[in-house]
């Protein structure tokens, strides 16, 4: 009798494994097509695991309790051959029928090794690693959307990452780009315009992969920048837009120290000393200057070093201590005349604070019952939402607006 496997499904595009809470079946046991026979749980959320045919339960691998990786074996079905004709299901058998096929012919073997596994077994399958696509639930039995270690090596050889082959279409099993697609791809972009990255590019990029492994969030708020802009034409020298903010923000932490921390492990690790960083534009790139202890300085104190800091970066004259230990950056992307943006972290890093271009705009004002020209900017802040939650990151903004609109207190 066919034996069709039960397997650990690919439970949403980012998770490679799940936990066993409760098994619904036992040796013997007749299930229907599309039954829920497991349930695990993720960090997410608990799913159930459904069988992909009618059939018998014959045995049963997986344990409560116990965490397993996407694809591995959780038990079999014994199944009619008619129920396979009738529902296209793959079993054992014609598994183990390719895999002898495929032993006899050293050329198929040598084509196909990125499909290729070690053990016949399905039980020692190894922890499957998600790409940028993912599958749907459940996986069927073409086994979760992974990079085979062929295909892995082949890309380490290169330089290249999974977001490098976001853009080339899969022809293997499951939507799997294989080696064979990559060298077509590259073979196809090889005549097209190009010119090598600078040193800086290279860097950002890797620090921009980085910050991308994290779950990143961004949400926003307008504030009105009059009172800034007023006490700014009072003052000389004159702080930019960016050190009002960068103050106030300074501030805001220090009330709230666990938002700018960053996870460890059980921990979340709180910053020593209030040191952030400014995002300066230069040739080719972004440098990211450290200003040290924000939150014991004045804004007049951190007119002077602000500038050099400056003037250093756009000359490439930065040291590596100018530029590390920042627990946080701004970036004022409103010199470009953006209204809005969404700011990326750095790697070290768990909060990014950007400010959009001022926009007069009409306001109600309750005082004179009518409305009146404002200067209003957009606040965004991107945080690591493993640390920081919507709402937290939200009453972090409406405190570094509200501390804004007593600019003669920064």
């Amino acid at each position: 009798m066919p034996t069709v496997p039960i397997l650990m499904p690919q439970l949403g595009e980012s998770i490679a494994e799940a936990t066993v809470v409760r098994i619904g079946i036992a040796p013997g046991v007749e299930v229907m097509v599309d039954q829920e026979v497991i349930e695990v749980e993720t960090s997410k959320a608990t799913m159930g695991v459904t069988t992909l045919c009618r059939g018998t339960v014959k045995e049963i691998m997986a344990k409560e309790g116990e965490t397993y990786s996407v694809g591995t074996l959780l038990g079999l079905l014994d199944v009619t051959e008619e129920e396979v004709a009738k529902t296209g299901v793959d079993t054992l058998e014609a598994a183990a029928d390719r895999r002898t096929a495929a032993a006899a012919s050293p050329q198929q073997q040598e084509k196909n090794l990125h499909f290729a596994l070690d053990d016949d077994s399905y039980e020692e399958a190894p922890a499957v690693v998600p790409s940028v696509k993912g599958l749907p639930v459940p996986t069927g039995t073409m086994g979760a959307h992974y990079i085979s270690p062929r295909m892995r090596a082949r890309m380490d050889d290169m330089g290249l990452r999974e977001a490098d082959i976001s853009a080339i279409v899969g022809t293997g099993a499951g939507g799997r780009v294989t080696v064979e697609d990559l060298e077509k791809f590259i073979d196809y972009i090889e005549t097209w315009p190009s010119s090598n990255a600078s040193p800086m590019r290279l860097a950002v990029a890797d620090a921009m992969r980085r910050s991308w492994t994290r779950p990143l969030a961004t949400v926003g708020l307008p504030v009105r920048l009059d009172r800034v802009l007023e006490h700014r034409r009072n003052q000389d020298p004159k702080p930019g837009l960016t050190l009002y903010v960068l103050r106030a923000f300074a501030l805001a932490l220090v009330e709230d120290p666990a938002s700018s921390g960053f996870l460890m492990g059980q921990k979340v690790v709180h910053p020593r000393a209030f040191d952030i960083g400014v995002a300066v534009q230069v040739e080719d790139g972004v440098v990211v200057p450290v200003l040290r202890k924000v939150d014991q300085k004045s804004l007049q104190e951190l007119t002077n070093e602000y500038a050099q800091m400056v003037e250093r970066g756009r000359r490439r004259r930065l040291s590596e201590d100018d530029v590390r230990g920042g627990i946080a950056t701004v970036t004022n992307f409103g010199t470009f005349g953006l209204t809005s943006g969404t700011p990326i972290p750095l790697p070290n890093e768990t909060l990014m604070l950007g400010l959009g271009a001022g926009v007069k705009k009409p306001v109600w004002s309750e005082q004179v019952e009518a409305f009146v020209p404002m200067t209003e900017a957009e606040l965004v802040v991107t945080f690591d939402h493993r640390v920081v939650d919507g709402g937290g990151a939200g009453m972090l903004l409406s405190r570094v607006a509200k501390l804004l609109q007593e600019p003669e207190k920064l």
